[in-house]
């Protein structure tokens, strides 16, 4: 292969990262919203309108953000909430005796819940992807045996859904 034909590949790939960095910036701030919505009672619109810098990936509050793909945010979280009563069942089945979605930590909760709809209502995405990122962002929120936690719930949840055709 020639160099030009490696520079080229090269810059094909780093375009194709911003994407995958856009979502999981994306998801991260769906966590953190779904948080916000649990423990502060906010509404989904004034938690999606304070998101809405993200789309630049730039400065607030003194904290330097990726750009995220803020439509993909919004989509997460109006997924969550609109179908909830799908997810959680789906979570309590898959959490042991000593965890209930009830009574876990609120970030915890939310990590489940996003990952859960990705999981089920978006099959257009792998699930070793959204595995693998919600279990970044645990790992970013928890130490000790949550992230394992998260990843077998969501296994549990990736294993029982039916093949796509």
């Amino acid at each position: 292969m020639s160099k030009e034909t490696d520079r080229s590949a090269s810059r094909r790939q780093d375009a194709a990262r911003p994407c995958a960095n856009q979502r999981g910036a994306a998801r991260l701030a769906a966590v953190q919203a779904l948080y916000q919505m649990d423990i502060g009672g906010a509404d989904l619109k004034d938690v999606l309108e304070q998101f809405d810098h993200r789309r630049a990936g730039h400065e607030f509050d003194g904290e330097q953000y990726l750009p995220a793909d803020v439509d993909f945010l919004r989509q997460i979280v109006s997924g969550v909430l609109e179908k909830q009563l799908t997810i959680d069942p789906l979570l309590e089945n898959g959490l042991s005796r000593d965890w209930h979605l009830s009574k876990i930590d609120s970030t915890l909760r939310a990590i489940l819940r996003a990952a859960a709809f990705e999981l089920v209502f978006r099959r257009d995405i792998p699930s070793r992807v959204v595995i693998s990122e919600y279990l970044d962002v645990a790992s970013a929120f928890f130490e000790g045996e949550v992230p394992g936690m998260v990843n077998a719930v969501l296994d549990g949840i990736a294993r029982d859904l039916p093949e796509m055709s």
